[in-house]
């Protein structure tokens, strides 16, 4: 929001510091209203016995006229009050308050029979016959709602009371503590009736114009919304201050740095908001040693670091938007980080300071697992892993990955280089290279052979892709990779069909050659119960070389998941499509752990097209276990007979198929584990055992 200027004023009869003072401070003022009353005291005992009657006319400093006509001697003073500097968030306005005393004839007795007591610790009491509140001039208030204000405002003094200056000067406060009123001035005329107390007050302005100053993030409907309903209302400077406290109300509930920092009303009604809002003067970092806490030499660019940050110099600074700051840098799992605000040389300026404790980067992992998916002979499923990783190259952030997995069926080896945010590239895009050797096992579409030996597909893969967020919890990719596949039997010799005549290769070459252009685009959720998940992605085969396969395959996944009381249902369905000069292995395998369960891999069909279905109830048992019961569903579309070879009606695949059963998951260091038992519409049963959620 552009800062709110363009008026200017000559005048400001009223101004209101917002600084806190001690309430000790009208000590002193009201100490002179004390000094006075003895004074008359003295000043009548001096006198007491004098008959001399004078016509006396006196007028105060302050333009306050009172005159006696029978007094022996007019004793008259004038006291000023003043409470300056007070926050408005306590008493809302920093008034005067003038004290004009006239005191008739002795402190003991007069000839109209006015009494003069003493109050509490010997305060001098003055009787008081008639109240009035008029105008700074002595006139009627024009407003006989304001006169009530006042009126209503009064505790001690009355009607035919005995007043003393303290009293006198809690009721001048309170009239002030109303808020309509920028100054009171009591005055004590002598009268034939008796003494009258006349309250001359100055009521505020009406409100006519707003002016803001300063405010750069605060909104402009929270100010018209605030004010709205003061508009064209005498000011109320205790309404006042209660906008004020929500103004620094909002921004403390946002965490910026930001807080109204002084007020004026000028004449022609316009209120004048000051606000001070802190802006970020400078952004430095500061690597501190693990552990002697001392500053030393990082090995990440500060430049890495500061780009992780969404605030900027020149921003106000939020707490809020720093904790989101050093959420960003403890997500590189790099460092540990904190913001240290400090005040800079100008006036309203933050400087910040970043402690940085860097982590090792760099580290070598040896581990072993079974494979997802592996539904009889666990062993068979068995691996080993290998990998190195360094997190931090170059000091950019950058991430480099060599591994190794190695088992009796599956086997991959790949080097992974990932810039987690492009140089100069302000949309947090990132870029990978991968390099890639793998062998998996090629029985989901193909079976095992007449021997019961099993054939391989092996994939050499090189590529490149480019992710970056795209709104609020949804990412995209988009890459390209060149890969050559093909089969092989438990020899490794190249296969070019299976023991039932199925082409393995679309090209009828040993090897399928491609050039595939790959988009993903992705909605995590929150991951929360009751969240939602949906991915989808597409390849694309381009033909730049005529030998080059030309294919389309898509495919997408939706889940969501409810929350049941106790229990959590959760709902599944995924489906694809592929089109084009495919190779059979680029078919949809049906059947398996995270597709039927109560079939083997691939058992249910492989189709051109296919459509799973899934649901679940999960209820917390004991602990990190909880328990599952579960249905699935899958079917090809009626797409098998598309698929090269036909490899589905070889091995007599329905197509379609459903299972059901019970299971139970545990939450457990090495992640979440999978043990589910199930029937499936043949009924048979198997035991499934993977790792992860389904997929």
């Amino acid at each position: 929001m552009h800062q709110n200027d363009g008026v200017s004023f000559t005048s400001s009869p009223l101004k209101i510091p917002l600084s806190q003072t001690p309430a000790f401070q009208l000590t002193g003022t009201r100490h002179l209203a004390f000094q006075l009353i003895d004074s008359l005291r003295n000043r009548f005992n001096n006198v007491k016995h004098h008959s001399t009657q004078f016509n006396v006319s006196a007028q105060s400093e302050l333009g306050v006229r009172s005159s006696t006509r029978r007094s022996p001697l007019l004793c008259f003073a004038s006291v000023s009050l003043a409470a300056e500097k007070q926050s408005i968030g306590r008493s809302p306005l920093l008034y005067s308050a003038f004290l004009s005393l006239t005191q008739p004839d002795s402190t003991e007795s007069t000839q109209d029979g006015h009494l003069a007591t003493a109050g509490p610790f010997g305060e001098e009491r003055v009787l008081v016959g008639e109240v009035l509140v008029r105008n700074k001039d002595g006139e009627e208030l024009e407003r006989k709602d304001l006169e009530m204000e006042a009126l209503n405002a009064l505790k001690a003094c009355g009607a035919n009371s005995a007043l003393t200056a303290w009293e006198v000067q809690e009721d001048v406060d309170r009239i002030i503590d109303s808020g309509y009123f920028s100054s009171c001035m009591p005055v004590a005329v002598d009268s034939r009736d008796g003494i009258r107390l006349v309250f001359q007050v100055e009521p505020n302005q009406e409100l006519r114009g707003l002016v803001c100053e300063g405010a750069n993030v605060l909104p402009s409907k929270f100010l018209e919304n605030a004010f709205r309903d003061g508009h064209g209302k005498v000011v109320n400077l205790k309404r006042l201050g209660q906008v004020i406290s929500s103004i620094n109300g909002w921004y403390m509930d946002r965490g910026i740095f930001g807080l109204v920092s002084g007020v004026d009303i000028f004449s022609g009604g316009i209120v004048r908001l000051k606000v001070a809002e802190s802006e970020v003067n400078d952004i430095s970092v500061r690597f501190l040693d693990r552990k002697t806490g001392e500053p030393t030499k990082g090995k990440t660019k500060p430049a890495t670091i500061l780009s992780q940050l969404t605030t900027k110099k020149g921003q106000v600074y939020s707490r809020l938007q720093g904790k989101r700051d050093v959420d960003a840098i403890s997500a590189m799992s790099l460092m540990d980080v904190s913001i240290l605000p400090q005040s800079a040389g100008d006036a309203g300026k933050v400087d910040l300071i970043m402690n940085v404790v860097e982590r090792p980067s760099g580290r070598f992992s040896a581990g072993a697992g079974i494979s997802s998916g592996i539904t009889s002979d666990l062993l068979s499923g068995l691996f080993g892993s290998f990998a190195y990783s360094e997190r931090n190259l170059f000091g950019k952030n950058q991430k480099l990955n060599v591994s190794l997995e190695r088992g009796q069926i599956d086997s991959t080896f790949r080097i992974n280089y990932t810039d987690p945010w492009i140089e100069g590239n302000d949309k947090q895009t990132s870029r990978t290279i991968t390099v890639q050797n793998s062998r998996s096992s090629g029985t989901l579409v193909h079976g095992n052979q007449h021997d019961n030996s099993s054939l391989s597909i092996g994939r050499v893969t090189a590529g490149v892709e480019f992710s970056r967020p795209l709104r609020p919890k949804w990412s995209g990719t988009a890459g390209l990779f060149f890969q050559s596949a093909g089969a092989h039997d438990e020899k490794k010799n190249p296969l070019i069909k299976d023991f039932y005549g199925s082409p393995l290769t679309a090209s009828g070459k040993l090897y399928d050659d491609m050039l595939l252009a790959k988009v993903e685009c992705v909605y995590p959720g929150s991951g929360n119960k009751g969240s939602s998940m949906f991915i989808i992605n597409m390849e694309q085969g381009l033909p730049v070389i005529p030998d080059w396969l030309y294919f389309n395959r898509v495919n997408a996944r939706v889940s969501k998941s409810v929350k049941l009381g106790p229990a959590r249902l959760l709902l599944r369905l995924s489906g694809g499509h592929v089109v084009g000069n495919f190779p059979p292995h680029e078919a949809f395998a049906i059947g398996g752990t995270n597709s039927v369960r109560g079939y083997k891999e691939g058992a249910v069909g492989s189709g051109q097209s296919y459509v799973v279905g899934s649901s679940e109830v999960s209820l917390k048992m004991l602990g990190p276990v909880e328990g599952v019961i579960f249905a699935d569903y899958g079917h090809d579309l009626w797409s098998g007979p598309n698929v090269p070879g036909n490899p589905a009606a070889a091995r007599n695949k329905r197509g379609s198929g459903y299972g059901y059963g019970i299971g139970i998951r545990l939450n457990s260091p090495l992640g979440l584990l999978r043990l589910e038992y199930a029937f499936n519409d043949r009924f048979a049963k198997r035991l499934h055992f993977a790792f992860g959620n389904p997929k």
